[in-house]
């Protein structure tokens, strides 16, 4: 088991913060990482979500005949 953790960088006028993202299978059989929460930047406050998906994961639908 590795001890790597996959986070992302978020910057925002100059402010940087670290987000944890985690494994994800999504609806449409695609796979990836996701994360949201929640940053103060500039004095305001902002909701941040991260959507990684990897290009090419997604199933390969059967043609009918």
């Amino acid at each position: 088991m590795s001890d790597e953790v996959d986070m992302a960088t978020i910057q925002l006028n100059g402010e940087k913060m670290n987000f944890l993202l985690g494994k994800k299978d999504f609806k449409t059989g695609s796979r990836g990482y996701h994360a949201q929460g929640k940053m103060m930047s500039g004095g305001k406050n902002y909701q941040v979500n991260i959507l990684v998906v990897e290009i090419g994961s997604k199933p390969k639908e059967e043609k009918k005949k």
